[in-house]
């Protein structure tokens, strides 16, 4: 099965999409100026300690304080503790593979015995700020890489269950003893298995050297400040996604097509060649049919085949999705085999848009009624199959006689949310927009500006298909009458993402000129 990953980044957004077989799978959304991500890790000034909660508040820089509770600490919490008071500009530092491990803190413990208001302590970022709540932390640090997950101040060397082979597990943890320094330990992830020895060990000694780099980091920090980055959301998909099913990874922004192929040649070199930079002259999703999927996937109603079709509603505490079977018809006496189909067929759906949305929390799917046990455990076995690819952390619970199956899902990430409808942005929807002959008079006092004024000969509009139809038509055409008028070269790009009379003023390499 051909896997395909699309990036198309904006002046403030990375979109990522990946496909099997040209349909979406997953897709995520990534804010250029944003300043957190999971993965990313601090140097924090505790603010205030919740005895109730047994938790407390964390000073990273963030708008609102971040959270860390005693359990998200970690045994090992000391150790890091010594390795950021040891690394303070007025001491030398310690080095972990050399240090007598103070002892593992107490799983029953209280947060107060550990933290004091001010204290300086090492934390990582375990889950983006969402509404209006702040970043949620970790103070068990680990640093991923591609074939492996380094855990500083653990002595185990674990590996993933999906590596089945006997054989290979021996493999790879004979290379794990040898490559890895004392008082580290190490998660082998599954794309190990397909790698070779001298991949395995660059990866371990590459994420040890990044510790290194981390610690020297302290002596730079003040009282809070970013320790280490995380890798941005586009090369961490690559990384957590890449495999022989891989046959092309397309970028439309020539500095990360740079940064992801080198990522690749250094991870797999076999692979490089699948990364091509997108020159098209319509918008990266629009030309691979990605636009389309994503605005069908993401609206309240979700049509599934034969008339069937899914309501997805989202709310603070929980999400709902309701099934229906819509136009459906059948005999009386096959109302039970129609129900399972229809309900079947939107269990794939449900665990597809689960993904696609990174929905979380608590989720509420209330599929139709079947009366027979066996009916609703066939629906329920079919849910754990389709989610069992899914890596988030979730629990699904059997359906209940009224047809209700409860699922809890791990967000880390804000829920992905899509504007599916086209609003125009000059009434807000209020169904009154400006004549199209003042746009067209609007459009050409811009571009006046733009070359008599500021002396650009060459200018390209993005405007939507609408629009662009209305510029096109006719010999010669507004846009043949614009070009000679004002000598300059104007060029249409239709964009199916804007709305209907929005209109961008863009050079050759995407630069808004306006």
């Amino acid at each position: 099965m051909s896997k395909e990953i699309f990036i198309s980044v904006s002046d403030d957004e990375m979109q990522i999409a990946q496909t099997y077989e040209r349909r979406l799978e997953e897709f995520a959304k990534e804010q250029l100026a944003s300043q957190f991500s999971v993965g990313d890790v601090y140097i924090g000034s505790v603010h205030k300690i919740m005895p109730g909660l047994n938790a407390a508040f964390i000073d990273i820089g963030s708008s609102k304080d971040a959270f860390i509770h005693y359990a998200d600490l970690g045994e090992n919490f000391l150790s890091f503790q010594h390795i950021v008071e040891t690394h303070e500009p007025r001491h030398r530092g310690a080095r972990v593979e050399t240090m007598k491990l103070p002892e593992k803190i107490q799983k029953d413990g209280r947060i107060s015995q550990y933290l004091v208001p001010g204290q300086k302590v090492m934390v990582q970022i375990s889950k983006e700020a969402i509404s209006t709540k702040g970043p949620r932390l970790t103070a068990d640090i680990s640093l991923p890489g591609r074939n492996i997950v380094l855990l500083p101040f653990c002595s185990k060397i674990m590996i993933s269950q999906k590596i089945r082979s006997n054989a290979q597990k021996k493999r790879l943890r004979c290379i794990a003893e040898k490559a890895l320094l004392k008082n580290f330990g190490v998660i082998i992830r599954t794309a190990a298995e397909n790698a070779s020895d001298e991949d395995v060990t660059q990866d371990i000694l590459s994420m040890l050297d990044r510790w290194k780099q981390l610690c020297q980091s302290i002596r730079k920090i003040k009282d809070y400040g970013l320790l280490l980055r995380e890798i941005n959301r586009a090369t961490a998909i690559i990384r957590d996604n890449l495999s022989e099913e891989t046959s092309q990874i397309v970028v439309d922004d020539a500095d990360l097509f740079d940064e992801i192929k080198g990522y690749i040649h250094l991870v797999d070199p076999k692979k490089e060649a699948c990364v091509k930079l997108y020159k098209g002259s319509l918008p990266l999703f629009d030309n691979f049919d990605i636009t389309r999927q994503i605005k069908s996937l993401f609206s309240k109603y979700v049509s599934l085949k034969r008339g069937a079709y899914l309501i997805i509603e989202s709310t603070e505490a929980m999400n709902v999705i309701d099934v229906n079977s819509g136009n459906r018809t059948k005999a009386e006496d096959n109302q039970e085999q129609t129900a399972t189909d229809v309900n079947l067929l939107a269990a794939q759906e449900v665990a597809r848009q689960l993904r696609l949305r990174d929905m979380g929390g608590i989720i509420i799917i209330d599929f139709i009624d079947m009366r027979h046990a066996t009916s609703r455990q066939l629906v329920y076995d079919e849910m754990r199959k389709l989610m069992s690819t899914d890596k988030a952390p979730h629990t699904i619970l059997p359906l209940t006689k009224f047809g209700l199956m409860q699922i809890t899902r791990q967000r880390l990430r804000p829920l992905t949310v899509m504007q599916t409808e086209d609003v125009c942005p000059t009434c807000g929807g209020t169904g009154k927009v400006e004549p199209i002959v003042l746009l067209e008079k609007r459009i050409e006092n811009q571009l006046s500006l733009l070359t008599q004024e500021r002396g650009y000969r060459s200018v390209i509009l993005h405007v939507s298909p609408y629009v662009g139809a209305y510029l096109k038509r006719g010999i010669p055409s507004i846009r043949m009458r614009w070009q000679i008028k004002f000598r300059c070269l104007i060029r249409i790009r239709e964009n199916h993402s804007l709305g209907i009379l929005d209109i961008h003023y863009k050079d050759a390499r995407g630069k808004n000129l306006l």
